[in-house]
């Protein structure tokens, strides 16, 4: 197969929660522990940071990447969703699998993962981890897909387990409530293995205190990091908090005897999306006008988000919005602002939202636009009608954006 015809057939073959939903979401690691068993358990051979976290993971996940390819480290980064192509999940010092290796690894096992029914998570986990042991990366950074404790990637023994913050999302998976939520998170702490935190509140610091005594971890809180701050070229306010958890678990790695020097802290931070590929975070895309776009979609996100757009200087903002169709409109669009002329939006995955009912719940809040039947067509529409002056707004689903970078 080509590398296209390899990605059809995992795409299609395979249940994908980021393009199905619930289907794609197992209750157990059987499968995982299975299929690692198969191929020789790799995650035990190279070490590892575990990233959990409502907002933030990715983020976070791409800083400490950043700082510990600065300091000489070969380093493996595997992350999740991508946004235009599959190989961004699993990288190499910045660099991205081969076409080839997607190719030959899906070929070589494609008969395992058809007689045991594996989901395209649970496949991709695991070539992502067959490709670090392979190559023999120093340490890779490990984002979670969704969860913690159930997630396929919850089957490493990391050097440290870092958990960015918890909020409202995935209901159906993780749980009605902050605790529930914090509870699945904590799943990826283990025994004896140190623990940091980006930020807690009184409930959720109470579910984390109480897993890390049970599993005797030492846990730590970024907010409580009084080292050197540096500053990232990932922008938006909201990067600060992930600037120091990053921090902070970069200091627990040189305790446990990992050579970073403050210049390489220094040079990652200001060079993530240079030296990782990241893309999607307040990304400016263009001037004149300004069009930015941003991955974040769940309450928590969407609020540091809008806060800082409030911030822009314009004479007319225009939003292009889009939504997945499991979210919870009424906790999520009072975020807007009711003045932004919106342009409504599917993205064009299975359970993305209609733009209809999209508009309909907009306007319970005031939220007032059209609707296009693409992104591109919304975006080539507000390009048109805005001048130099305005600001543009992309977002409400890492699959919007996706579809304009």
């Amino acid at each position: 197969m080509t590398y296209k015809e390899t990605l059809d057939w995992m795409y299609v073959q395979l249940p994908m929660y980021q393009r199905q939903g619930d289907s794609a979401y197992k209750i157990d690691l059987t499968n995982t522990l299975q299929l690692a068993s198969y191929l020789g358990n790799p995650q035990t051979k190279f070490k590892s940071i575990h990233v959990a976290g409502t907002n933030g993971k990715g983020s976070t996940s791409h800083m400490l990447a950043s700082v510990l390819q600065e300091v000489g480290y070969k380093v493996g980064l595997y992350t999740s969703p991508h946004l235009k192509d599959f190989r961004e999940r699993i990288r190499i010092n910045g660099k991205k699998v081969s076409e080839q290796y997607v190719v030959d690894f899906i070929k070589k096992y494609r008969s395992y993962f058809e007689e045991n029914h594996l989901s395209f998570f649970e496949m991709t986990v695991g070539m992502a981890f067959h490709y670090f042991a392979e190559v023999k990366v120093d340490i890779a950074v490990i984002e979670v897909g969704l969860g913690g404790r159930l997630d396929s990637t919850n089957i490493i023994m990391p050097e440290i387990s870092v958990i960015t913050n918890i909020g409202i999302d995935h209901t159906r998976f993780l749980g009605e409530t902050i605790s529930e939520i914090a509870s699945e998170k904590a799943g990826i702490i283990k025994e004896n293995t140190p623990v940091v935190i980006g930020r807690a509140t009184s409930v959720t610091e109470k579910v984390f205190l109480e897993k890390a005594n049970h599993c005797n971890a030492d846990l730590f809180f970024a907010d409580h990091y009084e080292g050197n701050l540096y500053p990232s070229d990932l922008k938006g306010n909201y990067q600060e908090e992930n600037i120091r958890t990053a921090l902070q678990t970069i200091s627990i790695l040189q305790g446990q005897g990992w050579e970073i020097d403050e210049l390489s802290i220094q040079h990652g931070l200001a060079k993530v999306a240079t030296n990782t590929g990241l893309l999607g975070r307040w990304q400016v895309i263009q001037k004149n006008p300004k069009v930015i776009c941003d991955t974040a979609h769940n309450a928590d996100g969407l609020k540091a988000v809008m806060k800082q757009l409030s911030e822009e200087m314009y004479d007319q903002l225009h939003i292009i919005l889009g939504m997945v169709d499991d979210k919870d409109l009424d906790t999520i669009l009072p975020f807007f602002p009711t003045h932004a002329r919106y342009y409504f939006v599917k993205p064009n995955i299975a359970r993305g939202l209609n733009e209809n009912e999209l508009r309909e719940n907009a306007l319970k809040f005031t939220l007032k636009g059209k609707c296009y039947t693409s992104v591109a067509e919304a975006y080539e529409t507000a390009l048109q009608q805005a001048t130099n002056q305005d600001v543009i707004y992309i977002g409400g689903s890492t699959f919007v954006v996706a579809e304009i970078i």
